[in-house]
This record gives C-alpha cells, structure tokens and sequence, in this order.
C-alpha cells in the first residue's frame, strides 16, 4: 500500500496531517501513526483492498445513493437554506414536521437544498419514506445579555470545587445541601453565577476514584454530592444515622484536614443504604407521594436512567470495576443476562435510581435558590472533556465511543512530552451515525439545573489528540469533529434552556477557532496569567477580550496567593514537572521577575533599585485586592473569581502531571459553606470586585450614551 493511499484514507477519516504546535512550528502526522490510529477509528489498512473499502464507505455515507442513507440527524442554521449531506434530486417531494405542530409539504430546490426553517427545534423531515431529525440551531447561543437583560452586562460570580465547600453533617466532603447554602451566601455580596466543579456520575461502588474529570457517565451525576436531608427531612436521615452508629465517624471525617474518599464514601453509602430501605417501607403518606416522585423521574429517565442503574448495580455485583473486564454476557447491556439480572435485582437498580433522584432533586433546589435569591445565571455547570475507558457511558453507549484511543495533548511548551489524560472520547463518526444522540443527552443533562454550561477543553469540537492505548503522546495524532454540528446543537440546547456558554479555550488553539466560538456566543477564557503580551507583560484590563469569561486562575492552575509566594514552583520543582532546560532556582528567579511585572500592573509600587524582590515586599493581600480590581475592569460580561482568591489561598486545587503525589480534589475549606464569605477581608475584596464591575459598566453606557445623543 502506498502512503499516497494512506494519506488519502487518513484524510478522508478526519486525520489531521498537518497543523500549527503551540510555538507556530509546522508539525506533519507521520505514515506509521496514521497506521496505527486509523484501524482504532474502523478503517484497516493492512491491504489495498481494505484501503479501497475504507474509501467507499467514506465516499457513501457523504454521498449517499438515496435519502433513506441519509444519517438520522442532520443541523442546519436558523433563516437559512438546508444543506443536506449530498444534494438530492431537485423537484424531490418532501414534508416537514415542525415542533410547533406546522406541517409543510415542498420539494428540493434546484441546488439540492431544503427551503429555510425560521424556527429553531428539532423537526421531523420526511424524504421518499426516510425519516431524519432536523436540528435548526438558533444563530446564537444564549448570552450574558439575555440573562442580565443589560446590552454591555458586567456581571460578576465565583468558581467553586463542590467537595471542598463544608457544612456540618456533610459526612466529610461537600454535598448540594452546602452548595444551595453557599449560592445564597454569594448572591447577597452581589455574585450573578457560581461556578462549580463537574456533577458527573461516579463509581458508586469504588468511591475511591474520586477525580472529577475522569466520570463513570458524562449523562448523570455524583450520587455522593446528594444531601438525602434535602428531600427526606432532617429527622429522618438522624434517625438512620443514629440506628447505623455513624454520628461519631461522620464527625472524624468532617474533621479531617483532606478529604478521606474512600473512607467518607464507603460511610455514606452505608447511610444512603439505609434511607433508601426506609423510603421503600415507610408507610407514611409523605413517602407515598416522594415514591410517585422517583416513579414519575425514572419513567422520564427512560431507557439511559435504565441503563446506568443496571450498570451500578452490576458493578456492585462484580470483582471488576472495569466493565471490560466482565463476563462477556454481562458486557453488552442489550444481552438477555443483563436483562434477567435487572429483573431478579429490580429493588437493587432501584437503589440506584433512587440515588440518581437525590442528586438530581439537589441539584434543582441548588439553581432554583441561587435565581430566587437574585442571581442572573446562577449555577455554572462543567462540563468534563471525556469519560472514563470502564465506565457506565461506554458500556451503554459504546458505539458511540472511541476504544483503544485515549484523550490527551500534543507537546508543546510546558508539557515537552505531550500528554494523555486517560480517557475515552465520542467517536466522530459513532456521533454522525447514531443521530448525534449521546451528545444531545450529555448537554440536556448538564443544563437541566444550571444557568450556563463550561465545556472543558472545547477545542475537541474542531479537533482532539488521541494517543493509542500502549503508546505515548508522542504517537497520538489530531482527529477532526464535526464542528459545525456540535455548535448548532450547544446553540440550539443553550436557548432551549436559557443557559450561557462558556468554552475552556487554553492550549493549542487552530487559527480562526476562537473566532467561530465568538460567532456562536459561546464565549471563551481568558484567565490571568497567560494574558500577557509578546514580552510576557501582563496586560491591562482594557486589553482583555470582551468575547471571554475573565478569570484569575483556574482548578489546573496556581491560586493568585500561590502564585505570589511561588507555591507552584515549590510543588512542580520538587515532582519533576518542571521543564528539562529549567532548575528549580531558574523558576524561583523567573517567577521573581514575573511578580515585579504584576505588581506594576496592579498599581503597587516598587523599588527597582533594590537587587532582589522578595515575595514579602508586599502582602499577599494587597496583590489579591489588586488581582480583584484587575478582573473586575476587564470588558468581560462576565468575571469569574475563584473562591482559593476570594479566600486568599496558597494550595490549588489540582496539580497537572500528578496523581497521589499532590493532593488533587482533597482540599476543603473553612468556614461552612454559608458563613464563608463572611470575614471582613473577603467581603472587601468581594466589594472591590463588584465596584470596579458596577464602575466599569456605568462608564460603558455613559459613553454609549455619549455617542448616541452626538
């Protein structure tokens, strides 16, 4: 097989063969990784033969010989002439269903295309007895202005790790009853949204795999983040707590300076165990309607609820945390086993259907609390890049995943090796095929209980690296998504639930790419320390983008009193994380300098006679005082500060490159979630954020309206 071939199957796969790295180098995806990775994608390439069908089948689902080849979902853009994947036969008969009840009866236009739809849904297009989805996205995602009604909003929120936020009775880890308590704490200094870590469903049965970007199912959530008092009443939950003997091992692990996963996890299901044997038995009319409640949630849950249920309960059943490891009846979840094993365990899949509900309930009263209590968006959900290889999401979903190819980053800069986060991706043509169906589940499932959705690493929409299982980044290699559609269906969604967009844009970005988010509304990151010039000067507040979301940092990175004191450079040095060219006292020095540069941005003033600057010349206060001004005079309709800045902390919340080296999604924070915010010297810096918004924005219509009376 010649590479001519090859490269014209890669290609025509969505391989990327040449791209720009993060230096502005030209970088070439060589023969033997095209070999290597287009096989993971289903096409051989072991002979001429397999080559020529790879192509085929390629050329026929782009060009399919009748409609009824057409996919079963197909996007288009609201006003605008439908481009169907191959132009049909113009004169051809065809009728749409529109959501509204309308139904039209026309034909393909002489180009091939299908008449505009004005209005945005999903509407049912009818073509020679074939039958597709027609998605037609608005031209614009929901926005920051929509939600503020305001036309230049400067709105402002927090970002905060769910599991870190304390209240008393949370077990040790944070839970939704402390999230709702920290929502109305925050609207009352004047926050707009709250940013939080992701809610996705975990293992339930391994609680110590904890990191929340690794999900068992990207379409539901942690059943451990639900507060059971929240739905059940305190009384209750004191009564299982007391008759289960866990008052006094509730208390130690609350009192423990990181969090205990597995220990607090283990503990919390035994009481969670408990309560659903007494929600099951309870003769109380109370409970009769609470049971109509999870009856009502797991018929609209569907087949998906179903599914995740039996898949926890069967992992409760196995050795195996890994669903590839399993017998193989139990490893398709359409098997007649699987479905004898849910009849004969029905009060099991219902446990865990009662937990999803839980989690669910409190994720609502979390939302509904932050809105009624004055907040424009409220709650901001994250959304994470990919799931876990073992998990509930590729066993019930797993033609639509991608297996033997994990998630990861080219090497750039700071990680000269590339990267391989170790998880599973959509794959792009699973996605085409099967009507786009995961993905519309994932994003309804996320913006059910939330006024925005943060989509981790959103350059995977254009473009994602894959490494192969076995090998390392090195040998991975971009593979194209079908853009346009994945930003049409976010568009489409985002209005349906009235929730803003908010894309994490940071590494390696395509040319023009940021551009097409802006056009969606789907506005990107600017965070703090990479907004700098070609000099590495840190740029004014005026300079930052206004088609971002402004912040000083993120969970991946320094907290702004870290940062100052250097506390990244002491835990990178001391892992080996730093760059091969660089020691330890290279950094310290760098980061000298760096700290010289900020502080002339934020306004403090410096002696740069003296030889050295040391950390201590100005307190970490100050600096943070200054960094919240800094972010709240930026164009940003939205600013975001960390809760570690509020606060003033050192320690960040995950160090990249790590696993139980540093002490990732352990920390926790004092006081409880409600009184927090509290202490004067936050509530000051919460002010100083919230008057250079309120001052920005004054000075932005004075000028508008300026210019209008002119």
């Amino acid at each position: 097989m010649s590479d001519d071939r090859l490269k014209e199957l890669a290609e025509a796969a969505g391989l990327v063969l040449e791209w720009q790295d993060s230096e502005g180098r030209t970088q070439y995806l060589a023969p033997d990784v095209q070999r290597t990775l287009l096989p993971l994608l289903g096409f051989g390439v072991d002979t001429d033969e397999a080559v020529k069908k790879g192509l085929e089948r390629l050329r026929c689902q782009k060009k399919p010989a009748s409609p009824a080849q057409l996919p079963p979902l197909v996007t288009a853009d609201q006003g605008v002439a439908v481009r169907l994947p191959c132009p049909l036969l113009p004169g051809t008969a065809y009728t749409l269903a529109l959501e509204n009840g309308e139904t039209r009866h026309s034909r393909v236009g002489s180009g091939g295309d299908i008449e505009p739809v004005t209005l945005h849904g999903y509407h049912r297009l009818e073509i020679q007895g074939a039958r597709v989805t027609l998605a037609v996205a608005p031209p614009r995602c929901y926005s920051v202005a929509d939600a503020s009604g305001r036309e230049k909003p400067r709105l402002w929120g927090l970002a905060a790790q769910l599991y870190s936020l304390r209240r008393t009775g949370d077990g040790g880890f944070g839970d939704l009853q402390a999230l709702t308590s920290f929502c109305r704490s925050a609207a009352q200094t004047g926050a707009d949204a709250v940013a939080i870590s992701p809610t996705h469903a975990m293992f339930v049965a391994n609680p110590a795999h904890y990191g929340p970007y690794s999900p068992s199912s990207r379409l539901f959530h942690n059943a451990l983040y639900c507060a059971p008092e929240q739905v059940l009443g305190e009384a209750m939950v004191s009564a299982a707590i007391q008759r289960c003997n866990l008052a006094q091992r509730l208390e130690d692990l609350e009192n423990l300076p990181l969090i205990d996963w597995p220990g607090a996890g283990r503990t919390k299901l035994i009481l969670l165990r408990e309560l659903y044997e007494d929600f099951v038995a309870s003769l109380s009319p109370d409970m009769d309607a609470l049971r109509e409640q999870l009856a009502e949630f797991r018929c609209k849950g569907g087949s998906m609820l179903e599914d995740h249920c039996r898949f926890e309960a069967l992992m409760a059943a196995q050795d195996a945390h890994d669903w590839r490891q399993w017998p193989l009846d139990l490893r398709d979840p359409r098997s007649d086993v699987v479905e004898r094993f849910a009849r004969s365990n029905a009060h099991e899949v219902r446990y865990y259907a009662f937990l999803q509900w839980l989690a669910s309930e409190g994720l609502s009263r979390a939302q509904v609390s932050a809105r009624e209590a004055g907040m424009k968006v409220g709650l901001i959900a994250d959304l994470a890049v990919g799931t876990d290889h073992g998990g509930s999401q590729t066993w019930s979903r797993k033609e639509e995943m991608l297996e033997g190819l994990s998630i990861g980053a080219p090497p750039d800069a700071f990680n000269v090796h590339g990267q391989d986060w170790g998880l599973c991706s959509f794959s792009p043509h699973g996605l085409v095929q099967s009507g786009f169906r995961s993905f519309i589940d994932m994003l309804r499932g996320n913006l059910a209980h939330a006024g925005g959705l943060r989509i981790d690493h959103i350059l995977g929409f254009l473009r994602l690296w894959l490494v192969p299982h076995g090998k390392g980044p090195k040998q991975g290699g971009y593979v194209r998504f079908p853009l346009k559609d994945l930003l049409r269906l976010v568009a489409l969604e985002s209005v349906r639930h009235r929730a803003i967009v908010v894309g994490e844009d940071l590494g390696t970005v395509a040319p023009g790419f940021s551009e097409q988010l802006a056009e969606r509304g789907i506005m990107g990151m600017n965070v703090l320390w990479f907004e700098r010039d070609d000099d590495g000067e840190f740029l004014a507040p005026e300079q930052w983008s206004a088609n971002a979301m402004a912040m000083t940092s993120t969970h991946d990175l320094p907290t702004v009193a870290g940062w100052w004191v250097g506390r990244d450079v002491e835990w990178r040095g001391g892992m080996g994380l730093l760059p091969e060219s660089q020691t330890l006292e290279d950094a310290r020095e760098e980061r000298r300098k760096e700290r010289v540069q900020l502080a002339h941005r934020l306004g403090l003033s410096i002696h740069l006679g003296e030889e050295r600057f040391r950390a201590s010349d100005f307190g970490a206060s100050q600096v943070l005082q200054g960094c919240a001004r800094h972010l709240g005079q930026t164009a940003s309709p939205l600013a975001i500060l960390p809760v570690e800045d509020a606060l003033g902390l050192e320690e960040q919340a995950n160090l990249p490159g790590t696993l139980t080296e540093h002490p990732n999604w352990r920390r926790r924070w004092s006081p409880e979630a409600a009184a927090m915010l509290m202490p004067e010297e936050v509530r000051h810096r919460l002010r100083t954020l919230h008057e250079a918004r309120t001052e920005f924005e004054r000075k932005t219509k004075n000028r508008h309206s300026r210019v209008y009376r002119s």
